[in-house]
């Protein structure tokens, strides 16, 4: 091979494109709303196959939970990115604090409400007069609509974050998260059959959960890199219900770190949970993706329940896949 030929080729193999060099990369932080679990495999998996860095994203995955509120922290600047509950984002437009949603990841509403079969409540009205341990905040509206709806007058009690009121009888009825709480009742000795549920979605009130948000300054500046992010993070939720148990590896990685204090079965039956809610009947068209319908159902109840004035239009609000 001549000298000239061989340098053409060297020039034509520089000029390919490579991976993104590091100070090419945009630097971005997410903050999750609650601590490290597999209800965010799918950040931790994509941050750790690298799929943020290959479109360009300097990611930081912030530890979340009670001490760091996703949106105030998002207001602030303290974050990129947050994730969050679809009522709260929409009570949070509606005070005129400029969030957007850029993706929803979850579409089935996992809050359920839980009974013992033999205490006798196995209809909504059989609720009437009990103690019904309800957690503070935006857990609260889809049961006190419910009760609204059904003409229920209820004992509402506070619930933390143990599940013993229910286990020792101070509550008939407690609210839990089908992919946590519910599942610490299985394991603390009860069969599915001894229990009866409620589960929300079930009753015309599907309050999608987690979505990823921004500030509107932010999308409008980068809808490029918000997109981006949308991509990688995607990536990263196939992946893991793909690869089930390296996606468990990495979560009780992160869970470990942050003295969690969780074990590997419960995250095992989480990850499992977090895929029906997010896939649904495994449509991966819907994939985070917020449909209209779902938005203004929720809107229509905070409005209703007077959280909210108005509905935001949703054209503001949802800068996501289409």
């Amino acid at each position: 091979m001549s000298k000239i030929r061989l340098i053409f080729i060297l020039c034509l193999i520089l000029q390919l494109p490579t991976t993104v060099r590091a100070e090419e990369l945009i630097k971005v932080s997410l903050l999750p709303q609650w601590i490290p679990q597999a209800q965010f495999a799918g950040y931790m998996v994509a941050l750790e196959k690298g799929y943020y860095r290959e479109v360009g994203l300097d990611l930081t995955l912030m530890t979340g939970g009670p001490d760091f509120p996703p949106f105030e922290l998002l207001e602030k600047g303290e974050a990129t990115f947050c994730t969050g509950w679809l009522s709260t984002g929409i009570q949070r437009r509606d005070l005129h604090i400029p969030v957007v949603n850029v993706a929803q990841i979850v579409q089935r509403s996992a809050l359920m409400l839980i009974a013992k079969k033999d205490s006798g409540i196995d209809t909504p009205q059989s609720l009437n007069g009990k103690r019904v341990a309800l957690w503070e905040g935006d857990f609260r509206i889809q049961p006190l609509a419910f009760f609204r709806r059904n003409g229920i007058s209820a004992n509402i009690i506070p619930l933390y974050e143990t599940t013993n009121l229910l286990l020792k009888g101070a509550a008939d009825v407690i609210a839990a998260m089908w992919y946590n709480e519910y599942h610490c009742i299985l394991n603390s000795g009860f069969n599915p059959d001894e229990l009866k549920v409620f589960f929300f979605n079930e009753f015309g009130l599907n309050f999608p959960e987690d979505g990823i948000y921004c500030l509107e300054e932010t999308y409008r500046s980068n809808p490029g890199m918000c997109a981006k992010l949308v991509e990688a993070t995607l990536r990263g939720w196939l992946y893991a219900f793909d690869n089930s148990r390296e996606a468990l590896d990495i979560v009780m990685k992160y869970a470990e770190a942050a003295h969690t204090g969780t074990n590997r079965a419960h995250q095992q039956w989480m990850l499992a949970r977090m895929k029906d809610i997010i896939l649904p009947d495994g449509d991966k068209d819907r994939l985070g993706k917020l449909r209209q319908a779902d938005y203004e159902s929720v809107g229509a109840v905070l409005e209703d329940m007077e959280f909210i004035k108005e509905i935001p239009p949703f054209r503001e609000f949802y800068r996501g896949p289409q």
